[in-house]
């Protein structure tokens, strides 16, 4: 089995005048060794049993664990209805059949397993979450939620609480750690920071981007420098039962968001133009999001799409493309590495979306004015873009990136037009 060790970045902090050009040096850490014990998250998928066998055959003490996620609630509460059709995912029916082909390989491979119940900790900081956001307006990404507050999170803390000890954490995730030969932002902090991996086309930095920087100090990601081609030639070499799987789907689609949201009646309400005209009714603002397109059940002249959610007045506001455009946006719950906030304007790359592309933009901590009424979850950071952008939603995040590393990100809060 072939192993691929992480190379050096060589990737200098500049200030112009009151604007902070970050470049620095980064140095990719060091992969596990014989003889560590390394703690795998297993998820059933290609990835994750690879980053498991790879590190076996290295000499290293592998144990895998997989969390529990799946309680059934969605599936019991709709059980009375042939329309709900639950996809292969993170979270949802198949988990029993994942947790018995990670069984099945760890077994075959000698290899410690655990599988950890996590239901009542994703319930609340997932799903809630998840619901909460929509029924506000917003359009959130549970994926982020989950690594950080699951993956990251309850799951490390339940191994810990079981007294399992590792000098690692591995995943599967197409990702890299590296530190700065410098401190970030002029302090003398050299945190742990999470930078892009070779294989452009399945970088997951976007989704881990919250883990905080003490946690990533004992976090590898075996498959940094590998293309999933690779992975998939390796693995069928190998006799995998994983290569033979679908890739997981996103966490949720249509029918199972109607599932989601049947714990109470959604509120129809009007569907309107940016002059105010009516043009339809929706069925609930829970089911759309910035930028829609499909499933509007409205007539118009030229093609529309959602352009704003009003919550208080509960409509759903369609307007052109072109109308869709932002030059800027207003961000809160921002985390930076080591908690170390930059003092002056910083001049990066923003994502705002994960299928976004890096737009140059500028950092500066914004003050509310007095008619700002907003109710700000920590600092908030004004990012305004040099190029506009499209679809700008509250509730996904813009995370920051500079020479591929992650310098920061946080919730979108509102939207400069």
């Amino acid at each position: 089995m072939k192993y691929i060790q992480l190379v050096y970045l060589n990737i200098s902090i500049l200030t112009n005048k009151n604007c902070i050009i970050l470049s620095m040096n980064y140095v990719a850490q060091d992969m596990p060794k014989a003889g560590d014990t390394v703690l795998v998250g297993l998820s059933g998928g290609v990835d994750s049993t690879l980053t498991a066998l790879m590190l076996k055959e290295k000499g290293c003490k592998v144990i895998g664990v997989t969390m529990s996620l799946w309680d059934g609630t969605v599936i019991e509460k709709n059980k009375d209805s042939n329309k709900i059709k639950m996809k292969e995912a993170c979270f949802g029916p198949g988990e029993e059949e994942n947790i018995r082909q990670c069984t099945d390989f760890c077994k075959s491979n000698g290899i410690e397993y655990h599988v950890v119940d996590v239901k009542k900790e994703y319930r609340e900081k997932v799903l809630e979450y998840f619901k909460s956001e929509y029924r506000n307006g917003r359009t959130p990404n549970p994926c982020i939620m989950c690594n950080r507050n699951i993956k990251f999170g309850a799951m490390l803390n339940a191994i810990k609480d079981m007294g399992i000890e590792y000098d690692y954490f591995c995943t599967g995730h197409y990702a890299k750690i590296v530190r700065p030969e410098e401190g970030v932002f002029g302090s003398n902090d050299r945190p742990y920071m999470i930078s892009g991996a070779t294989d452009v086309t399945k970088d997951q930095t976007y989704f881990i981007y919250r883990v905080p920087s003490e946690i990533l100090a004992k976090v590898r990601f075996p498959l940094a420098t590998m293309q999933k081609t690779e992975v998939m030639e390796l693995a069928r070499k190998a006799n995998l039962e994983a290569a033979n799987r679908e890739e997981s789907q996103d966490f949720v689609g249509e029918e199972y968001r109607d599932a989601l949201f049947s714990d109470k009646p959604s509120v129809p309400g009007d569907i309107i133009d940016l002059d105010g005209h009516v043009l339809g009714k929706h069925k609930g603002i829970e089911h759309y999001t910035i930028g829609q397109r499909r499933g509007l059940g409205v007539a118009a002249s030229y093609p529309v799409y959602v352009h704003s959610i009003d919550v208080k007045k509960n409509l759903v506001v369609l307007a052109k493309n072109e109308e869709l455009n932002s030059h800027g946006l207003i961000a809160d719950d921002f985390v930076w590495p080591a908690d170390v906030e930059p003092t002056e304007e910083v001049e990066t790359l923003v994502k705002i979306r994960l299928a976004s592309r890096p737009v140059p933009c500028k950092v500066t901590k914004y003050v509310p004015d007095a008619e700002d009424k907003t109710e700000y979850k920590g600092q908030p950071w004004k990012i305004i873009f040099d190029e506009e952008q499209r679809a700008v939603a509250p509730g996904q995040s813009a995370v920051l990136y500079k020479d591929g590393v992650i310098i920061g990100g946080g919730i979108i809060s509102k939207v400069i037009k």
